[in-house]
């Protein structure tokens, strides 16, 4: 798969960042891992192989596509 930059809100090249898989169109996420106990208490239905990561609404707002 390609995996295309969308944008970050990151000043100094850290997450939290927007990419797109070229093939698909599916966005890829990298942010800092939810790691609060009381948080992933919360999440619902949960996959073995899924995880969680926190993304702040300005970087979805200034970069997700809108449709």
């Amino acid at each position: 798969m390609t995996l295309r930059f969308i944008g970050t809100t990151s000043e100094h090249g850290n997450c939290p960042t927007l990419y797109e898989r070229v093939e698909t169109g599916d966005i890829v996420v990298q942010g800092d891992r939810l790691t609060d106990p009381e948080d992933l208490a919360q999440l619902r239905d949960v996959g073995d192989h899924e995880t969680f990561v926190v993304i702040p609404r300005e970087l979805l707002t200034r970069f997700a596509p809108k449709e």
